[in-house]
């Protein structure tokens, strides 16, 4: 089972917003990110996923395809460009990134045939911050 990581989508107030960043970076270079240290059990993390919080909720996530160096002698983490909507999960916010284990990780939308994977992410958002989904 893959270790995932946790991270504050910062900037983003919406779904809809993260996806089209994340298309954005994909469209110019590999999407990554940049930390100030590599983690520690990163070995384990590889195949895991980032789950992206927005707004107090886990609501997506990017499968990580590994690490590397970046500018400024910083850790890029790389991911697919894509977002993965996720049934949203309570979560608080906090600085940096922190691990996630694969059983408290939220299952995707769309799993279990419950077809909430066909809505379209903006009024995902909007059923899950009533609490709906």
């Amino acid at each position: 089972m893959p270790l995932h990581l946790t991270k504050v989508a910062y900037g983003a107030d919406s779904v809809d917003y993260l996806a089209g960043r994340l298309a954005l970076k994909a469209a110019h270079q590999p999407a990554f990110l940049t930390t100030r240290y590599l983690p520690k059990r990163h070995e384990e993390i590889v195949g895991g996923s980032l789950f992206w919080i927005i707004k107090h909720k886990l609501v997506g996530r990017s499968p990580i395809i590994g690490f590397g160096e970046a500018e400024g002698g910083r850790v890029a983490i790389y991911l697919e460009p894509k977002l993965i909507l996720t049934h949203p999960l309570p979560k608080r916010a906090h600085q940096g990134w922190r691990y996630l284990e694969d059983a408290n990780a939220p299952r995707d939308l769309g799993e279990g045939g419950d077809g909430a994977g066909e809505l379209p992410p903006a009024l995902l958002g909007e059923l899950a911050a009533m609490g709906l989904v």
